[in-house]
């Protein structure tokens, strides 16, 4: 019972930390929903994606084999080869759909002429169609967190029990996340170019599990490590810029 308390306790912590660049797709996406349903959409799309998570984690458990298997393969000898499984063509699909979506906001943004109206009220879609793609999303940043506590442990519950409460410690951060956005709006860049990092590291890990080979080279993932490194740098260069500019604009009004 102790040692099925310690792995919950791990299994928690792990939801903490790969949770981050969901959490950071939520809160932009929710975005797209009409502002008096952004905080109920966060809020719902993370409650379902809870419910389909242990579906998932169920599902694992019972066809683990078959998820790992290769269901398509192709050689182009010295220019690419690939075995896909259906994890791998999850994974790549998600990091495809990421990048697509940073890359289009960040050239909307670079675009608008009237920032107010366009950067907030463009692009609406309807609060169940931002629900969906939350949990959608949800269910591909899922995966990692889901496997690791699978090599972890085999006891259900556990497993079960740390994603419901990773669940609630992301309903509860997510308000919070999405109201500094709102008002630092300044970050909103930095936010799209940490997103748009999440889908290449999608796209290396989909890529790795596919054992994809491009002109003889092999697909390395991304490792978490990595990320988080690259995602300082980015933050620190952020603050540092803005200080700098400050510091500029205050040179020119003397």
């Amino acid at each position: 019972m102790l040692e099925n308390i310690f792995t919950l306790l791990m299994l928690i912590l792990l939801q903490g930390v790969l949770g981050f660049d969901n959490l950071l797709y939520i809160s932009l996406e929710s975005k797209r929903a009409p502002i008096e349903k952004q905080s109920y959409v966060r809020k719902m799309g993370i409650l379902l994606a809870i419910v389909l998570r242990i579906v998932l984690l169920f599902v694992l458990l019972k066809l683990i084999q078959f998820f790992q298997d290769p269901i398509l393969k192709f050689s182009f000898e010295g220019y690419a080869e690939g075995k896909f499984n259906i994890h791998s063509m999850i994974v790549l699909a998600g990091g495809i759909f990421i990048v697509y979506t940073a890359m289009k906001e960040i050239w909307h943004m670079i675009g608008v002429k009237d920032m107010d109206h366009d950067v907030e009220g463009g692009g609406k879609k309807s609060t169940g169609k931002v629900i969906t793609m939350i949990v959608i999303m949800n269910i591909v940043f899922s995966f990692d967190s889901i496997l690791s506590a699978m090599a972890l442990t085999d006891v259900f519950w556990v497993m079960a029990t740390a994603i419901i409460i990773g669940g609630l410690l992301m309903i509860w951060l997510a308000d919070k996340v999405s109201n500094f956005l709102a008002k630092n709006r300044m970050y909103e860049v930095l936010g799209l170019f940490i997103l748009f990092i999440v889908g290449i590291m999608l796209l290396t890990e989909g890529g790795h599990l596919a054992h994809l080979k491009l002109f003889g080279n092999e697909i390395v993932p991304m490792s978490k490590t990595t990320f988080y490194f690259v995602i300082g740098i980015l933050v620190i260069t952020d603050i540092v810029q803005s200080k700098y500019q400050k510091k500029l604009l205050q040179e020119k009004e003397k």
